[in-house]
């Protein structure tokens, strides 16, 4: 028994940071570049599983319904295991739990590429989510609280653009491995990249485990704000129940998406999954309420600025994968040749990169990252604006560009504002959970930005299926526009 605790010690203990390394001025962007392997990798497999369907189908012999599960089902466990990593994370060490989650990750990648049926596949991808989750939940507060307060914004954008390129890069990549190789490299070239993230984190990131044994905000009977930070008198247990209930009503919802997208379900179940999602939230939200260590932390959630921001950072995620999953079925239909509507949709994620990094320095010196969201979501409900309108005039489909540049110029505007916003409002003894509530929030707008254009076309067809979505998307990013304000702090 001392032997096996020892071992345990010895494998969840973090290491400093080379003095030669901890020493140097620029020692915290060496950390963010870190972080950004992590973030680069998270939203290349996003964005590259998407090319493999059609070889999924016939390698497989289903449905585009039932293939779609091999991103929904990375994006499920992703949203349920978000939170909870990230409050165990404040207790293990970020870290410690950041470096394991580029081991789960690679190893589950490469059970991915050699998976032998659909089955198998859908549920390497299930694994490779905890992976996901174990870095994502760390990744904006290893970035937060390992720079300066002046270069945090820059910090995150830099994070952001990290995530844009690996979004541009999946839909060309993914290409060129199908075409060339086999659908099973795109989960293969995974494999490396965990390998230098685990080497790169062991040496450049600092320790993190002397902050932990947080103190999690508490809601009081009666209280309309936030946080009281003081010590919790059992320690309490583990939110089994919460995280059942989040993972029940998640999937509920996009099952009932995907069986009414073409899922061969019968009618009833859609209603049924639907009643369930609505059932399981509502028993969330009783149950994080009488629980002694929630997983959502009502009370981090009611400090002022959070629950707002995370509303924009859902809506933020969900204005970005709409239209990548919407855009190559609308140029399809205008007759694009393939390789030239890989061009056209590069360019959104591209804008996304290139503003997230550089973007704010082109607005006025004096403006508030309240008034950055507020530019980014005006810009995004334009640009979406023009994608719903430009086919419906006759032009040409190429044109496309120019709205898909400005909504992705806009994100990257609205997302490292808003991140920032967030988490300046969260105390940093909850960081890691705070960060795991932001990227939780990121992940179901990505799941519902792959979803709902699904039904969409389902409905009404590419054309006025697509354009619908389209303009719904440029009301939702309006509603962005008035989330964002600023926080009154009592």
């Amino acid at each position: 028994m001392n032997a096996a605790s020892t071992l345990t010690a010895r494998l969840l203990a973090e290491r400093p940071r080379p003095r030669g390394i901890a020493g140097r001025r620029y020692a915290h962007w060496l950390a963010v570049g870190t972080v950004c392997l992590g973030a680069f990798l998270g939203q290349l497999t996003a964005s590259v599983t998407a090319l493999v369907y059609p070889a999924l189908q016939r390698r497989f012999d289903a449905g585009f319904a039932a293939v779609e599960w091999v991103a929904l089902a990375y994006l499920l466990v992703l949203v349920a295991l978000l939170a909870p990593i990230g409050r165990l994370s404040d207790l293990v060490g970020r870290k410690t739990m950041y470096l394991g989650g580029f081991a789960v990750f690679g190893l589950a990648s490469l059970g991915a590429g050699f998976a032998g049926g659909l089955g198998a596949l859908v549920a390497c991808r299930a694994v490779q989510a905890v992976g996901g989750a174990m870095m994502q939940a760390n990744s904006v507060a290893l970035v937060a609280r390992g720079v300066p307060g002046h270069a945090m914004r820059r910090a995150l954008g830099v994070q952001a653009a990290a995530q844009g390129l690996g979004l541009a890069l999946g839909p060309s990549l993914g290409g060129l491995l199908v075409a060339h190789a086999s659908w099973r490299w795109v989960f293969w070239i995974n494999v490396p990249v965990a390998l230098v993230g685990i080497v790169a984190g062991w040496f450049l990131l600092p320790r993190t485990r002397a902050e932990a044994a947080p103190a999690l905000p508490r809601p009081r009977p009666g209280a309309a704000v936030g946080p009281v930070v003081g010590p919790e008198p059992d320690g309490g247990r583990f939110d089994l129940a919460g995280l059942l209930l989040l993972g029940g009503s998640t999937t509920a919802l996009l099952l009932a998406l995907s069986a009414a997208s073409g899922l061969p379900l019968p009618a009833w179940a859609v209603a049924a999954l639907l009643a369930a999602a609505v059932l399981c939230a509502l028993a969330l939200v009783r149950q994080e309420r009488r629980a002694t260590r929630p997983i959502l932390a009502p009370g981090l959630v009611n400090t002022p600025g959070v629950r707002p921001g995370l509303a924009v950072a859902l809506i933020g995620y969900l204005l970005l994968f709409c239209p990548l999953v919407l855009g190559p079925v609308l140029l399809a239909e205008a007759g694009l040749p393939t390789a030239r509507s890989g061009l056209v949709i590069t360019v959104l994620p591209a804008a996304f990169a290139v503003a997230a990094t550089v973007g704010g320095g082109l607005l006025p010196r004096g403006w508030s990252d309240v008034a950055r969201c507020r530019c980014g979501a005006a810009l995004a409900g334009a640009g979406l604006l023009g994608c719903a309108l430009l086919p419906a005039l006759g032009a040409p489909a190429v044109l496309l560009a120019g709205p898909l540049l400005v909504v992705g110029g806009g994100l990257g505007l609205l997302l490292p504002a808003n991140n920032a916003l967030v988490m300046r409002a969260i105390p940093a003894e909850c960081s890691a959970v705070g960060g795991g509530m932001v990227n939780m929030a990121r992940s179901l707008g990505t799941a519902l930005g792959t979803a709902l254009p699904v039904l969409g076309v389902h409905l009404a067809g590419p054309a006025l299926g697509g354009r619908s979505v389209l303009l719904a998307l440029a009301v939702v990013a309006g509603l962005a526009v008035v989330l964002a304000r600023p926080v009154r702090r009592r």
